[in-house]
């Protein structure tokens, strides 16, 4: 992984000036689902430098061995970064190992299942896991982390369950995909999280969000990203993903061109 394009040292020297861009294959699911290689084709001619997978079953992505997908996004000059995998107690040393044979960095639990997202003790469950599951994409070369929705920043008992997983879980072993939509959503400030967790944010999910609070193309949102992109610093943040859950005013294809121009225009402002 060494040839992989770090953009933090450049937003260290000029918070949110990285021309490098992400794309969550998920935004692109019907097309990789019918096509992957046009797919990954289309993704790399947008402009995207790395890819985060949303297939991974079987031990295949997207149908392929581990190893035949990574393959196939570096011949399309792009760089698998990391997977929404679905990891459980028993399955999770599988999943890491697949991972970091397609050459990923990342392996990020997209949610948790409903056992564990009910009460404060199932939160607790979930961070004793996520340690194991960090500290076995440890002994793999790669990281574990957790991408949160709304439901995370709903309190239980006076407690925020997002707060939980954070402040239970090893900041060695475990990292957070902050989706900025669903943060926002749940009516927190990404800011303010960064502050009272510095470091801890290393991924972000680089989502707009409607006055609906329904996820939408970058630019056609309520969301003001030039505060939050200052403080690329102190989140931690070393690479994001555009992702949008659904695309309701555009196609997919055309929604992840308008998103990384919107994107790129902003450095310029």
């Amino acid at each position: 992984m060494a040839a992989v394009p770090l953009i933090n040292s450049e937003l260290i020297a000029s918070p949110g000036t990285s021309k490098k861009t992400g794309l969550a294959l998920y935004t692109i699911r019907d097309a990789m689902g019918k096509d992957p290689s046009a797919a990954i084709a289309m993704a790399a001619k947008t402009g995207y430098d790395w890819v985060e997978a949303a297939s991974h079953s079987d031990g295949k992505f997207y149908g392929m061995k581990p190893r035949d997908f990574g393959r196939l996004v570096k011949k399309n000059g792009m760089v698998p970064l990391s997977s929404h995998s679905g990891l459980k107690p028993d399955n999770y040393e599988q999943m890491i190992d697949e991972a970091a044979e397609a050459g990923m960095k990342y392996i990020i639990l997209p949610s948790l299942p409903g056992d564990w997202s009910g009460s404060i003790d199932g939160y607790q469950r979930a961070a004793d896991f996520f340690n194991k599951a960090g500290e076995r994409s440890r002994k793999a070369g790669i990281r574990f982390g957790f991408h949160n929705h709304q439901v995370e920043f709903r309190e239980i008992n006076g407690r925020v369950p997002y707060d939980v997983l954070l402040e239970l879980s090893d900041p060695k072993l475990v990292i957070f995909e902050l989706d900025l939509a669903w943060i926002t959503a749940a009516g927190k400030n990404p800011v303010d999280y960064f502050r009272k967790y510095p470091g801890r944010f290393e991924v972000w999910h680089l989502k707009d969000l409607t006055p609906e609070k329904q996820d939408a193309t970058l630019g056609e949102g309520i969301i003001d990203f030039k505060p939050i992109l200052a403080e690329t610093r102190t989140s931690g943040m070393k690479y994001w993903f555009l992702e949008q859950d659904f695309c309701r005013t555009h196609t997919p294809e055309e929604s992840i061109r308008i998103s990384r121009d919107y994107y790129l225009g902003l450095l310029k402002k």
